[in-house]
């Protein structure tokens, strides 16, 4: 069922990039939401292009930038879009390259088809559990070939844990000196916005740590590629997976790791 999905997606994540580099390349303005996060003119210009590609779809949308649906209207709703039309606005400022588009169709609470665009490298990792995880240049034709299909990364020695650029947080710091302990020297790797899942679908990273605030936008896509390849993306707290399409949008904090993997 998903297959008939990945064209109209791929063709809206190549248009918004566009756009997007081209607001990029000059002088913009950056405006300030209530939660005091930035947004800036690209964020509007790939959501209304992301909006008009995918509403013939039929299939409700809830995206950072657009009106929410009430959790009434469509908590009982089968399929969701969940979409990101600029993850990393704040590294999009910084013009250092680190931003991505993220699109990722819900089912019943769970992501089976998960998109991230990168517009500076113009490639889209793609993926859902009935189909393996792909990454692709803009402009492929045929998006699943063997040549572009991801497979499960070997694990790094030693361990690398990958995050966020912000300044490494108390809770953070601690997870990584009591896993030290258990297996041994923890390498690190910064970086902005879901490009994180680029390094741990391709096995540059091993895992990745988030005691912090992340909205279902923000991680759903990269759930749903990395699952493809024996991954989970756990509550921090419970151990649980995490699921989607909930009364309140936000994240728990949570590791993605591979299944196999233990770090305690």
């Amino acid at each position: 069922m998903i297959k008939q999905y990945i064209p109209t997606v791929i063709n809206a994540l190549e248009l918004a990039s566009k756009k997007i580099m081209e607001i990029y390349s000059k002088d913009f303005e950056v405006d300030f939401k209530a939660d005091n996060s930035p947004v800036t003119e690209a964020d509007i210009a790939s959501n209304t292009i992301l909006i008009e590609s995918l509403t013939p779809l039929n299939i409700p949308i809830i995206s950072e930038e657009g009106i929410k649906p009430s959790y009434h209207k469509r908590k009982d709703e089968s399929l969701i879009w969940l979409i990101d039309p600029l993850d990393g606005t704040r590294e999009f400022v910084k013009k250092n390259g680190q931003f991505c588009i993220c699109i990722a169709l819900v089912q019943n609470g769970k992501p089976i088809l998960g998109f991230i665009a990168s517009p500076t490298t113009k490639t889209i990792l793609f993926g859902g559990l009935s189909i393996g995880a792909f990454q692709i240049p803009f402009g492929t034709n045929n998006y699943i070939e063997n040549k572009w299909r991801l497979n499960k990364p070997a694990s790094n020695t030693p361990k690398v844990l990958i995050r966020s650029n912000s300044p490494i947080s108390k809770d953070t710091a601690s997870f990584i000196t009591k896993t030290e302990e258990n297996i041994g020297v923890i390498n690190q790797i910064n970086m902005g916005s879901a490009l994180k899942f680029f390094d741990l679908l391709n096995g540059k990273a091993d895992f990745y740590l988030r005691l912090a605030p992340t909205m279902e936008w923000d991680i759903a896509a990269g759930q749903a590629i990395y699952e493809t390849i024996g991954g989970e993306i756990l509550n921090f707290e419970t151990k649980t997976t995490l699921i989607y399409n909930k009364e309140n949008l936000r994240n728990p904090y949570f590791l993605a790791k591979l299944k196999t993997q233990k770090f305690d």
